[in-house]
């Protein structure tokens, strides 16, 4: 009986420590934290990164610099307008960082959604994530050209990956737009909640994530008119499939006014005020009487006070002109492309393939720019500031002036793309570039020289060009 006794206080012991270690547990687990989600609650993450990260903060900021849509006159920006340290390894090691994150969740995303191996049936995101993916994907090769991909997202099974050569990512990349629209294209009930770009209306949302596949096809097509002799065609065949107006746009419109929901420009001004206006896109402007002026720019003590690129005093605002978008713009969207961006590529393709309607192609663009920005005057601008300059042998560029105007300051980096590949059609002013050189391209960071050292290319960012701007590959 005694035997029987100790056992039942054993077998009890044991009861309530092993319901203690169970209720441990529970309690231990952060319910907060997921460790798996679905595609679609994904979407949210990628799309608000691919926005701010990617498109809204360091790549674009000095991107305005180098192109001389703002002048550094303060910090970091003053740096890169003085060409000091542009090439160090840690200068874009957070944007390196960021894309390759947001690679990894779109990554998860397509695997997840895949038709044959894939456990969720998604295809909806399924064609976000492959539309983003060649978005992010094309930055990353824009601007430092070689980099990692079909060894890339593998997480610890490969640490150094190689490096694919540019000439073999960009087909990559128009075939995840050619995947991404063919996926939509099959979609027929589907969820747009988490979609933070074109949700809201079903009725809508696939036709222009669709539009803005085959608008970044155009884009990424015109981008490589130094090395393909069809990319003209290829650009206006996609034209045809893409945005139809400014409602339509590739935009990130979900900013907030607080203190951490609001535009990234608008945070980088309050916080810091880097930057001014430019002397040289500032002359541009004025030489053509543009009525944007009083829209893109605020007046300094009553007149416009432009920073000169390379020469300009360190402070932090009060002496130079600067941004009225940014200055106002505390929700403003965040265009990843737009329909005045997609209609210049129009007419510059249009003009190297001599179709005679090239110039009704670029008053739109002009006109849809003017209209976004809440003016009606675009009609008689072209008429009677662009249009006398469409002379012999300065067609093409005026057209990219135009677009170079339109694309300040949100979309930087697409005019940084623009004067990397068509040099000729600006003269930049900033003395820098003479003496220490014209940034090219982005440093490879910091966490590539310490774990993948040996299959980083070696370059010179203010002598070697990518290779889409007429640069060699290793």
């Amino acid at each position: 009986m005694k035997t029987f006794k100790i056992l039942l206080i054993a077998i009890a012991s044991l009861l309530i420590t092993s319901c203690s270690e169970d209720i441990m547990d529970e309690i231990n687990k952060d319910v907060n934290s997921a460790l798996t989600m679905s595609a679609q609650s994904e979407l949210p993450d990628v799309i608000l990164k691919s926005a701010f990260e990617t498109t809204g903060t360091d790549i674009p900021w000095y991107a305005t610099v180098y192109i001389e849509h703002s002048v550094g006159t303060w910090g970091q920006s003053a740096e890169a307008d003085k060409r000091l340290g542009q090439e160090a390894a840690s200068l874009f090691n957070n944007s390196w960082g960021s894309l390759y994150d947001v690679l990894m969740i779109l990554d998860d995303i397509i695997k997840k959604t895949d038709p044959d191996s894939g456990d969720e049936v998604n295809p909806y995101a399924r064609g976000i994530a492959q539309i983003l993916t060649a978005y992010n994907l094309a930055v990353l090769t824009d601007m430092w050209g070689e980099v990692p991909w079909t060894e890339a997202l593998k997480g610890a099974e490969d640490l150094q990956p190689v490096y694919d050569k540019q000439s073999e990512i960009y087909p990559k990349i128009q075939q995840l737009l050619d995947d991404g629209i063919a996926t939509m294209n099959s979609v027929t009930t589907f969820s747009t909640v988490g979609d933070f770009i074109y949700g809201g209306s079903a009725a809508t949302a696939k036709q222009r994530w669709i539009k803005a596949a085959y608008s970044l096809k155009a884009r990424y097509s015109m981008r490589l008119s130094n090395v393909d002799n069809a990319a003209s065609t290829k650009a206006l065949a996609a034209i045809t499939n893409g945005f139809a107006s400014n409602a339509e746009n590739f935009s990130f419109a979900k900013y907030e006014e607080t203190a951490i929901g609001e535009n990234p420009w608008f945070q980088f001004l309050s916080d810091r005020t880097h930057l001014s206006v430019s002397q040289t896109l500032f002359n541009i402007m004025n030489d053509r009487s543009d009525p944007r002026i009083p829209v893109f720019f605020l007046q300094v003590g009553g007149v416009y006070n432009p920073a000169p690129s390379g020469n300009a005093l360190e402070n932090q605002g009060g002496v130079y002109t600067t941004s009225a978008l940014t200055a106002n713009g505390r929700t403003a969207a965040t265009p990843m492309m737009t329909y005045h961006e997609l209609k210049f590529i129009e007419a510059e393709a249009k003009f190297r393939t001599s179709d005679a309607t090239w110039q009704t192609s670029l008053q739109q663009a002009i006109e849809a720019n003017f209209t976004l920005h809440g003016l009606t005057t675009g009609a008689a601008y072209f008429t009677a500031q662009v249009q006398p300059r469409l002379t012999a042998g300065n067609e093409l560029k005026e057209i990219l002036t135009q677009k170079y105007i339109a694309c300040y300051e949100f979309e930087a980096m697409e005019a940084y793309n623009d004067y990397r590949r068509v040099p000729s059609f600006l003269t930049l002013n900033n003395p820098k570039n003479s003496t220490t050189g014209f940034v090219w391209r982005f440093p490879y960071p910091v966490s590539e020289e310490g774990s993948n050292s040996a299959n980083i290319p070696e370059i010179d960012v203010f002598a070697d060009k990518v290779w889409w701007a007429g640069g060699t590959e290793n």
